[in-house]
């Protein structure tokens, strides 16, 4: 993982460009990851679309989800989801929000999520499904207060998936490619299923298969990102 931030600005652009190439972002979305050297600050673009993302739209935030320094962009109402992660897990680097179709049905029915296959263990071996309206009431379905974004890093705990109710999903991860491939290879797993799901009983993990297969390693990790990035579609590379 990259710690220059020329070079960790370039990868989260990527970052955004990669997931509206593979599926799990549209429009709506985004993708921070924690400052190398100031693990207090994090790194994330200024309100945008994830396909149209540049170097030049990351600046840095504090854990307040204020920006270090003034700006007159536009920012995410929802940069709160990044800070209450950061605040609550020392040990993740990276945060994606997204409103994958394939995971939207698990979001809007309360289904539970639950890994099926090798790589789909990399959402983790338990997905929590987080409600606001449990804590909140009705509410436009966006976390934009610190309550409200504490309240979905509680349900998130150690985990590295959390469902939210009728709204998406966000994936951790311990840096910025380790959170693309659990959000990408999750989305998939969760499609697999749907799909699955027509011709019977879908079957997850053992505990033990989860707990082997979902121990990450660099190499997989990076092979899939550079294959990705390979792949992606002509109008989206930087």
């Amino acid at each position: 993982m990259a710690t220059d931030l020329t070079t960790l600005k370039r990868d989260l652009a990527l970052a955004h460009r990669l997931l509206v190439d593979q599926g799990a972002m549209d429009a709506f979305g985004h993708v921070s990851v924690r400052h190398p050297d100031r693990p207090d600050r994090f790194l994330l673009p200024v309100s945008g679309a994830p396909s149209r993302v540049t170097p030049d739209d990351i600046i840095e935030y504090d854990m307040n989800a204020e920006p270090v320094q003034a700006t007159s962009a536009g920012l995410f109402s929802e940069r709160i989801i990044h800070s209450a992660i950061f605040r609550a897990r020392p040990d993740v680097g990276a945060v994606c929000h997204h409103h994958s179709p394939s995971i939207m049905p698990f979001a809007q029915t309360g289904a539970p999520l639950l890994p099926s296959c090798q790589t789909g263990a990399a959402m983790g071996a338990r997905v929590p499904y987080w409600d606001s309206r449990d804590e909140f009431g009705d509410t436009r379905l966006l976390v934009v207060t610190q309550a409200e974004g504490d309240s979905l890093a509680r349900a998130l705990g150690p985990w590295w998936t959390v469902l939210m109710r009728r709204h998406g999903a966000t994936v951790v991860g311990r840096d910025l490619h380790e959170c693309v491939f659990r959000t990408v290879h999750g989305c998939a797993d969760a499609a697999n299923q749907i799909r699955a799901a027509a011709l019977g009983a879908v079957q997850p993990l053992s505990e033990q298969e989860q707990n082997l297969a979902g121990t990450l390693r660099p190499d997989p990790i990076m092979r899939c990102w550079n294959h990705w990035l390979a792949v992606m579609a002509p109008q989206l590379r930087l």
